[in-house]
């Protein structure tokens, strides 16, 4: 790999760098590659990596238990350069060691840590065996307690961080009026509000969003100087529509525009749910243009909702409509909702709307399923549509797949369309081509299809 960077002339950027990274952490690659091109990145001379870069790499070879690599990185980048080194270093390195080591091993810095990895049981006994040593301060009973799921749990620890002469602040009450709300516990978490008013200390944003389930919670908010934003609109919304009391739902989006709020899809995507439910395709296809009329772009939840309710009723027209909304803007994910589209467009016996969307799809970069490929191919094998199906094999094709994988195709397509003159086979598949022929998709070959035409 490193013999290719160097002849490859690439410039490793810290911008090009922090991506590559952040494409192997989510994308579960090789740590050991990532290691090589990071090490090989940071040998060149006057060179030094981001902070993301750091907390990145050294995320990839803790979650692969690489420890050895991740201290001789930490003293490799404190000899280079020991501000790298931050507090969100820390964090991550904690993190992974939280994973795999005792909890005996840790320290009050791995409280935070420990929360967020959603391990309080493990944070309860660090707290228990070093509160003795030391004195806990508000920020630490702050972190512990927002990681609580048990309302008991949380309200025994408020006490004793009571106990101890710490006061609870703002954030203490918020984290318990969540967890009280979490477990549908309304009267304790309303109860808790009043509490904090009689201390003076005032609910804010965060309070209410997780109260809210009601218009007049909202008019408390307004009137206490809170000014609601778009997820507290979103909670009340989402509770009517739950409690199917739509029309006290749609009051509250009207609301918010009202009120200079712009519903973001999760808004619209809270109605669509309702209707998705209730089989109204006519009430979502009304909101979908309310909210295409608004210039807010459906995400893939909305596109699925409305494109899984056409195919239910049949509404075609609406589908492709919705189809060509995604390939003009640029929004949704062209494969989830493709998969069901070409389902419906082949249930209809529409294979030339198929093959337009199916094209549509390839210019723009984006390779349908091989589930896709195969039901528009057996209609039009049926239909005799031999230079349509040799078309769009060519396409799906010039996306790239395994090369075991585009010789079947090739096989197949060619046993329909004997006319065509297709590039040679190698000898292999020549020889199997009574094997081939029945599609075994699950291949073993592991060479990427090239990207030159398929046909001549």
């Amino acid at each position: 790999m490193v013999k290719s960077l160097r002849e490859s002339g690439v410039f490793l950027s810290n911008d090009l760098i922090d991506r590559v990274l952040k494409r192997v952490r989510f994308s579960h690659s090789n740590p050991v590659r990532a290691l090589e091109f990071f090490s090989y990145a940071g040998q060149r001379k006057g060179f030094f990596h981001t902070q993301l870069s750091l907390d990145t790499m050294l995320y990839i070879l803790g979650r692969s238990r690489r420890f050895e690599d991740v201290w001789n990185i930490l003293k490799e980048t404190r000899r280079k350069d020991q501000s790298l080194v931050t507090t969100r270093t820390l964090q991550v390195v904690l993190g992974r060691i939280a994973k795999v080591c005792s909890v005996r091993q840790t320290v009050e810095g791995f409280w935070k840590t420990l929360t967020q990895e959603k391990s309080m049981a493990d944070a309860r006994n660090v707290y228990h065996n070093l509160k003795r040593d030391f004195r806990p301060d508000l920020q630490t009973f702050n972190i512990l307690l927002s990681g609580w799921k048990s309302s008991e749990e949380a309200e025994s620890f408020l006490e004793e961080m009571k106990e101890m002469g710490v006061k609870p602040d703002l954030v203490s009450y918020n984290c318990l009026v969540d967890v009280h709300c979490k477990n549908r516990e309304m009267e304790k978490a309303f109860s808790t509000v009043e509490k904090m008013r009689e201390e003076e200390i005032y609910p804010d944003v965060f309070t209410y969003t997780s109260l809210i389930g009601a218009k007049n919670i909202l008019k408390e908010m307004k009137e206490s100087g809170s000014h609601p934003d778009v997820a507290a609109y979103n909670a009340a919304i989402r509770n009517y529509c739950i409690a199917k009391r739509l029309r006290d739902a749609f009051s509250l989006l009207d609301e918010m525009e009202e009120k200079g709020l712009s519903p973001n899809p999760t808004s619209y995507n809270l109605f669509f749910r309702s209707f998705y439910w209730s089989n109204d395709l006519n009430s979502s296809w009304r909101l979908y243009e309310r909210m295409r009329s608004r210039g807010c772009l459906a995400n893939t939840q909305s596109c699925m909702f409305l494109v899984r309710l056409c195919q239910r009723q049949e509404k075609v027209g609406m589908a492709l409509e919705l189809w060509n909304d995604m390939i003009q803007k640029g929004f949704g994910s062209y494969i989830l909702v493709s998969d069901v589209l070409f389902d419906f467009l082949c249930d209809m016996g529409m294979l030339t709307e198929a093959e337009k969307c199916f094209l549509q799809m390839v210019e723009k970069g984006q390779k349908p399923s091989i589930a896709s490929f195969k039901r528009i191919k057996v209609l039009m094998e049926l239909a005799n549509q031999h230079e349509s199906l040799n078309n769009l094999t060519q396409n799906w094709l010039s996306l790239g797949i395994p090369s075991y994988w585009a010789n079947q195709v090739r096989i197949e397509v060619q046993k329909h369309c004997p006319q065509q003159p297709w590039i040679q086979l190698d000898e292999t598949n020549r020889r199997n081509h009574g094997f081939l022929s029945r599609w075994p998709w699950m291949g073993s070959g592991d060479q990427g299809f090239s990207s030159s035409p398929c046909l001549l």
